[in-house]
């Protein structure tokens, strides 16, 4: 069964099949998602609070967590199944960093102008609504804050979602733009993703 396949139920729909989560482990992902990598391209200064959408299993946000030892990490996802996992499973050391944090799909339970960085990794295409999901980054994000999409490239690789439901960079970087983002770098450092970073006008 081809692996795109097996991530996704597509007749059903566009979202990451929980039932599959221990695949989002698998440390072969490191080999085309490096988080050391993209978290330089990210550069930031100092940062206190981030905003994992579409956490999953912490893939992300555990790594991450460790460059703000004296912030947080909220990794929000809308699958029970995934906070619960993570809940069980946070190492100790990661334990009142990194915060499992139960949303919808285009909102999250936190207040306005909390976080320096938001970031959607593997996410973009599973939206109904891309657009939403941005305007509540904006929201989320302090002024000089930054967002950062990462989703897999309109194109075939092998492995990822069908391309039916992939979006080119350009969609996504008009996204951005249309929700107020400036600045926007893509960055061409992975093999089968897109990579944008925009920043929130200061004021």
């Amino acid at each position: 069964m081809e692996w795109r396949y097996y991530y996704y139920i597509m007749s059903e729909s566009r979202k990451f099949d929980p039932a599959k989560l221990a695949k989002l482990n698998d440390p072969k992902r490191l080999e085309i998602l490096n988080p050391e990598l993209i978290w330089t391209k990210a550069d930031l200064k100092d940062p206190d609070i981030l905003v994992d959408i579409g956490a999953g299993t912490g893939f992300f946000a555990l790594p991450f967590s460790r460059k703000v030892r004296k912030g947080k990490v909220y990794a929000c996802d809308i699958s029970e199944e995934m906070i619960s996992w993570m809940k069980n499973n946070l190492p100790l050391e990661s334990q009142g960093v990194v915060i499992p944090l139960k949303m919808e799909e285009s909102s999250v339970p936190l207040p306005d102008v909390i976080a320096d960085l938001v970031y959607m990794i593997n996410l973009h295409h599973e939206l109904e609504d891309p657009v939403a999901a941005i305007k509540e980054a904006l929201r989320l994000l302090k002024s000089g804050g930054k967002l950062i999409i990462i989703d897999w490239k309109k194109e075939e690789t092998p492995e990822g979602p069908p391309l039916t439901i992939r979006l080119t960079e350009e969609t996504i970087e008009s996204q951005m733009l249309a929700c107020g983002f400036t600045n926007i770098r893509k960055h061409a450092v992975l093999p089968y993703h897109s990579f944008l970073v925009g920043g929130k006008i200061s004021k």
